[in-house]
């Protein structure tokens, strides 16, 4: 009888990640242009004016756990594109420093925007997938909309007739 050997689950979710990422990373590049992108991507969930060009955003918030940024130069030519939804790119967000537009600018408008009674301002929920977690991110707001705190945590899902 042959030996099967098996894949763990994070080991497999690890390389499809990387095959797709190659598979992006081969399907956009560099001075691409605005159209180019738009039939790769589709139509952007949003537009927004960056100082040197413009950024074209592919959210899949509320739902989807990826944000992808393009940035496009002035003329309309790719300069960069990057899923933003990860750790590295969280670590960025300057407590005290950084407002809501600032998140939203850089992360796409997020899943979920919610009050709690422990905190007086926003709360915005970000949903994003950590190797094979799937994972939220929250940047908690003050009432002038100035970032006070991050923090992350699992996202539990609910299961149908779990009467625990």
């Amino acid at each position: 009888m042959k030996a099967v050997k098996t894949v763990s689950s994070a080991a497999f979710a690890v390389l499809a990640a990387l095959l797709m990422a190659g598979c992006a990373a081969t399907a956009v590049r560099p001075g691409m242009s605005r159209e180019e992108v738009v039939a790769h991507y589709g139509t952007p969930s949003r537009v927004l004016p960056l100082g040197t060009g413009t950024r074209l955003q592919y959210s899949a918030q509320p739902a989807g756990q990826t944000a992808v940024m393009v940035d496009l130069d002035a003329a309309g030519k790719l300069v960069a594109a990057r899923q933003v939804l990860n750790l590295d790119e969280f670590s960025k967000i300057e407590v005290g420093k950084w407002r809501r537009e600032d998140v939203e600018r850089e992360f796409g408008r997020p899943a979920t925007v919610d009050r709690v009674g422990s905190w007086s301002g926003d709360v915005m929920t970000y949903r994003w997938l950590d190797l094979d977690t799937s994972k939220y991110f929250w940047v908690y707001l003050d009432a002038g909309n100035v970032v006070r705190r991050t923090s992350q945590g699992m996202e539990i899902p609910i299961r149908m007739n779990d009467n625990n």
